[in-house]
């Protein structure tokens, strides 16, 4: 017979296992470790929380001298969302280069050498890849870290990827289900609503999430966004109708689904996170991601909490958490099987140290024009910045500034933004040859404005996107990286200086 101690000690495991917690600091607080003595069997790594690739793999140690199979997870799609190199740019390119390469064995191993580099870390969950097929251009969150606006594309990519993130023995977490690429709001501040109807849906924006099923994802990520045809009230991460009925019955899927992180506005601001994390559960959720803003022992408990009491007011099922914390058990069991053989520091193929450059060029479109004449002297880089959004952060560098400095030293850059960003970028620059950098001009009207400013005035303006180049080319040479990873800067710079 089952006492009522014994029950409540389960129940509370299992409320803390399904959590997916962060924290601040590079190395483990000890209310963290407390917690994976208890039962948390998860754990969220940031920007905050890195350094270095030695001090990611010291924290991850700390960690599983608690807990052996604890889940490590990061978000690191690499391309303009990147933790583990934050601070320097990302070694790889995103999603949206790999798919204008279109070369899916190329895709494959830039996923596995970044698998590699993350299991040697000791991470071993990836919140990535997305497989949302980028088919709003206006959309403020997804752009580059979409494959492209091609289904097809999209979901042999995903596929690819998959594959070669798991091969590396890093499980992966195909996101953001069922599709946040026709967005035109980001989840991140207020909750955005798909409006296409159940044939559209099925086709452009399940089809890479089956690709991804087939190939064996271990985890999905849910969205936080409405789409009425499968559910007119209640958004992705809060439906029984999308999670059990849609992901579950009618695409097969058995692995772990993770939300999207609880703490961004589309859910916060509308349920608020405790009420939000008992509905997602309930609805087949079994880890709710709150790591991103809220990263303290409160919230962990505050959410333990909340679990619990659901259950015992009948509100929660007791077995649907009881399912969800085996499946991340489940998850966690697998991690530590694959790193036990030894699979997550393999080495890869011959060559991959430096697939993400070759991936970086093989994705430039160059276009040039009669009036192209090489750069032989330093110029002056006019960065028209815009505003990042919060899933990629501002505190990664991007641009050609560092390559092009150390291609043509002398180099000079400056940072504009605003309706005058064009006039005053002009003086800033004397005489001096002008490249603009920009990324999604088509979604910046002042930047539109900025470069007619920059071309009327110094025809032979080289203009280098770093985004969705949505904008027909101009500019006397005019250089689409695809994204505004580190590699991608140097990938455009090494053309720029003739190289």
């Amino acid at each position: 017979m089952t006492t009522l101690a014994s029950s409540t000690d389960t129940l509370t495991r299992d409320a803390l296992t399904v959590l997916q917690p962060g924290f601040t600091g590079t190395t483990a607080p000890d209310w963290l470790l407390r917690h994976l003595g208890e039962g948390l069997a998860s754990v969220g790594l940031f920007s905050r929380n890195i350094a270095t690739p030695d001090q990611v793999a010291a924290l991850t140690a700390q960690l599983r001298a608690e807990r052996d199979d604890v889940l490590v997870a990061i978000d690191e799609e690499s391309g303009d969302v990147t933790r583990l190199e934050v601070h320097t740019g990302s070694s790889f390119p995103g999603n949206h280069a790999l798919g204008a390469v279109d070369d899916v064995s190329l895709t494959h191993d830039v996923a596995f050498e970044l698998g590699r580099r993350l299991a040697a870390c000791g991470v071993n969950l990836n919140w990535a890849p997305s497989a949302d097929v980028n088919s709003n251009p206006g959309n403020p969150v997804i752009g580059v870290r979409s494959f492209g606006a091609d289904t097809d594309l999209v979901a042999r990519h995903t596929a690819a990827y998959v594959t070669g993130l798991q091969a590396a023995g890093v499980a992966a977490c195909t996101k953001h289900f069922p599709g946040h690429g026709d967005t035109a709001i980001d989840s991140h501040h207020a909750l955005p609503r798909i409006d296409a109807d159940l044939s559209v849906l099925d086709a452009r924006e399940l089809a890479p999430f089956r690709a991804a099923i087939a190939a064996g994802t271990r985890a999905v990520m849910s969205a936080h966004i409405l789409v009425p045809a499968l559910d007119p009230d209640r958004p992705a991460t809060l439906s029984p109708r999308i999670l059990q009925g849609l992901l579950r019955e009618e695409l097969g899927y058995d692995g772990l689904i993770v939300t999207d992180g609880m703490e961004m506005q589309a859910i916060a601001a509308t349920y608020g996170i405790q009420r939000g994390s008992v509905l997602a559960i309930a609805a087949g959720a079994d880890a709710i991601c709150v790591g991103g803003g809220l990263s303290d022992d409160d919230t962990v408990r505050l959410l333990r909490d909340a679990l619990v009491s659901a259950v015992r007011t009948g509100e929660l099922p007791e077995e649907r958490l009881a399912d969800a914390a085996a499946r991340v058990r489940a998850l966690a069991r697998w991690t530590a099987s694959v790193a036990a053989a030894g699979s997550r520091t393999a080495a890869g193929p011959d060559g991959l140290a430096e697939v993400g450059l070759v991936a970086a060029r093989r994705a430039l479109t160059v276009t040039r024009t009669e009036a192209y004449a090489p750069v032989t002297d330093a110029p002056y880089i006019v960065a028209l910045t815009p505003v990042a959004n919060i899933a990629v952060g501002d505190e990664t560098p991007w641009g050609v500034t560092a390559e092009l400095s150390r291609l043509l030293p002398g180099t000079e850059t400056g940072s504009f933004v605003g309706e005058d960003a064009g006039p005053v970028a002009l003086s800033a620059a004397g005489t001096r040859r002008i490249v603009a950098v920009v990324r999604d001009e088509h979604r910046h009207p002042w930047m539109a404005t900025a470069l007619d400013t920059l071309l009327a005035a110094r025809p032979d303006t080289i203009v280098v996107e770093m985004g969705v180049p949505q904008a027909p080319p101009r500019g006397a040479l005019h250089i689409a990286t695809h994204g505004a990873a580190n590699v991608c800067g140097r990938a455009a710079a090494e053309v720029i200086a003739g190289q």
